[in-house]
């Protein structure tokens, strides 16, 4: 089921109120929605589906444990889950690594039927793979961010501890870098 930003945001308050007034429910709720979000994003950035998942787990627990503290969620939940995320795979990985694209193609929509479109597909999912894997760290998490998991240009500052600006100009390059990637090939 897919969410317009707007149900989305009023969807968050909702979820961030019920969790703020202790309701158990609001947890599973939380979960449900945005484990289906959170987990390809970890999974992208750290390969092993195994490690992802404790991952998204361990973003769950920490929500837990922060409810009622000052460190719990206050506004832009979504926000907060991923940041959170982010965090915990940085504290697991020892250095800054490009995303492992192995599996892109299980993201990517599949290709037609016909016969002639599907090699061109092949061939196309290889080309951006590989062009994928050229670009910065920081390029290939922008774009992960705004267009594979759709976040808007406020949450991905937030998440990656950059301005709204800063994010649309890394945006712009990663673009620009990429198409001409692309081109040359």
């Amino acid at each position: 089921m897919q969410v317009n930003e707007i149900d989305t945001e009023y969807n968050d308050d909702d979820l961030l109120l019920r969790l703020q007034q202790g309701e158990q429910a609001a947890v599973m709720d939380t979960y449900e929605r945005y484990f289906p979000q959170l987990y390809p994003f970890v999974r992208l950035k750290v390969g092993d589906p195994a490690q992802a998942e404790d991952i998204v787990s361990d973003v769950f627990v920490r929500l837990l444990e922060t409810l009622g503290t000052d460190r719990a969620p206050r506004s832009h939940l979504r926000g907060w889950l991923f940041r959170v995320a982010r965090n915990e795979i940085a504290a697991q990985t020892s250095k800054r690594q490009a995303l492992p694209l192995g599996d892109l193609e299980d993201r990517m929509p599949a290709p037609e039927a016909n016969p002639e479109t599907e090699v061109m597909g092949v061939f196309d999912v290889q080309r951006v793979r590989h062009a994928l894997r050229m670009l910065t760290p920081d390029h290939q998490e922008v774009l992960l961010l705004r267009f594979g998991q759709r976040l808007s240009l406020k949450e991905t500052a937030q998440l990656m501890g950059k301005s709204v600006g800063a994010v649309k100009s890394l945006q712009f390059r990663a673009v620009t870098t990429l198409r001409q990637i692309l081109i040359e090939e």
